[in-house]
């Protein structure tokens, strides 16, 4: 028989949300290779998911997914540097060929993402959802924004 899941706005997850929160990101297996470029995409993905959620082989697959983002930002900043076309030795321009790899690495990536339920839609809802946070967060920003500056009330502050 199944254990029976814990509630999300109970005591006890919140207890286990602030201690895998303490823990900081997962570390990638020793047996998942990392680079360093990679390192930033790693903790935002794992971080997407409770770290309790995350098995070794969807583990594998957030490395895959990190060294694409990472390889996407590399050729993104290449082809920036070189430019969407180049002239080839016969003098004739053509589209600069990373276009297509770099066309190739953002497929696999949406892929992998969706293999492990870290895009949007996933990790925010369904977008008809996002709208009304979207009005919820602009009526908060007009408050804000409408306040007098005398600091005799506390505010939020970013």
């Amino acid at each position: 028989m199944t254990a029976k899941r814990t509630r999300s706005d109970s005591a006890t997850s919140a207890v286990a949300a602030m201690q895998a929160a303490a823990a900081g990101p997962l570390k990638p297996p020793s047996f998942v290779n990392i680079r360093k470029a990679d390192k930033p995409f790693w903790d935002s993905i794992v971080r997407a998911r409770t770290r309790e959620s995350w098995t070794d082989s969807d583990l594998v697959l957030a490395g895959n997914l990190a060294r694409c983002l990472s390889d996407i930002e590399r050729l993104q900043k290449e082809i920036d540097i070189e430019g969407d076309v180049l002239t080839n030795d016969r003098g004739t321009q053509v589209i600069n060929p990373k276009h297509n790899l770099l066309e190739t690495l953002s497929r696999r990536a949406v892929a992998l993402s969706r293999t492990l339920q870290v895009h949007a839609q996933a990790t925010q809802g369904e977008s008809r959802d996002q709208g009304k946070k979207a009005t919820k967060q602009r009526a908060a920003e007009k408050v804000l924004a409408n306040q007098d500056d005398d600091d005799l009330i506390p505010r939020a502050m970013h």
